[in-house]
């Protein structure tokens, strides 16, 4: 019997979709893009998870604890210097404003708790989960508020170079990491029966704005609950009225949205909603 003398090659070839140097490329963009719509689709369909009431809002924003503790200990060392610095007296002042906002914090955790709460009293499973952009500030509270109740916790996150990283409060399988913002604002929407928006910066307007403008030109056509909440802080930052009075917008496109200033009154707001939309 002849054996076979020919030598084995020492190559071994790489499957394309292995080639990490292959699918960080340029060329691979649209691969990348693709994952982020199949990866989140088969997850959520595995998990029966289908609707979702959305939290917008700021990353910065401090728990109570935490910004009460940064004001107690500023406070103190203003009290026990003779001359304290005028950046001292700007960082004391600067904790104060912190606890003033953090007050939304303990707001979007006591709503989130409510809409979780009721939603586990409704049929279906995992019906009307509580999601947020999944880092921390108004999307921790968010989160925080639905594991208080004992229910799901969803989390979109994305990766930045700052601020951005899941918050502890996300059930694992329904933690999300993208790297495309489009893609994960279309899961936003995508998923979303209910909106909040808290107080927030560039990204919560832009994320509350490309949600009021797919609205307003119908290309979202479901029915879309949002509350506004908080707003001493938004008509201070958006004057809405001098939009409508510079023909920017119409006076129905107030009827968009509902302001809230209180968690029960956006609870019952949404629940309203809920019901009549999809229940």
């Amino acid at each position: 019997m002849k054996r076979n003398t020919r030598a084995r090659s020492k190559i071994v070839p790489i499957k394309a979709f292995e080639s990490q140097d292959f699918m960080q490329s340029p060329d691979a963009r649209v691969l990348r893009l693709l994952a982020e719509y199949f990866e989140p689709r088969r997850r959520l369909r595995m998990l029966n998870a289908r609707d979702t009431i959305v939290f917008f809002g700021s990353a910065r924003t401090a728990s109570p604890e935490v910004a009460n503790k940064s004001y107690r200990v500023l406070k103190s060392r203003v009290a026990k210097s003779a001359h304290p610095s005028r950046k001292l007296l700007a960082d004391l002042e600067s904790a104060k404003m912190d606890v003033d906002m953090a007050k939304y914090y303990e707001d979007a955790v006591e709503l989130a708790r409510l809409l979780t709460k009721w939603s586990k009293s409704l049929d279906g499973e995992k019906r009307f989960i509580v999601c947020s952009g999944g880092g921390p500030g108004m999307m921790e509270a968010a989160n925080r508020g639905a594991k208080k109740a004992g229910g799901p916790s969803m989390g979109f996150n994305i990766s930045l170079p700052f601020e951005q990283f899941p918050n502890p409060y996300i059930d694992q399988e329904l933690c999300f990491e993208f790297h495309y913002f489009f893609m994960r604002k279309f899961w936003f929407a995508y998923l979303a029966k209910a909106l909040v928006i808290f107080p927030g910066g560039f990204g919560t307007l832009d994320e509350f704005f490309e949600v009021l403008t797919l609205l307003q030109t119908k290309k979202i056509s479901k029915p879309l609950s949002i509350v506004v909440y908080g707003s001493e802080y938004w008509r201070e930052v958006i004057n809405f009225e001098s939009m409508i009075r510079h023909h920017m917008i119409s006076p129905e496109d107030m009827k968009l949205f509902t302001f809230a200033d209180t968690p029960e009154f956006a609870f019952e707001f949404l629940k309203k909603g809920l019901i009549k939309n999809y229940l």
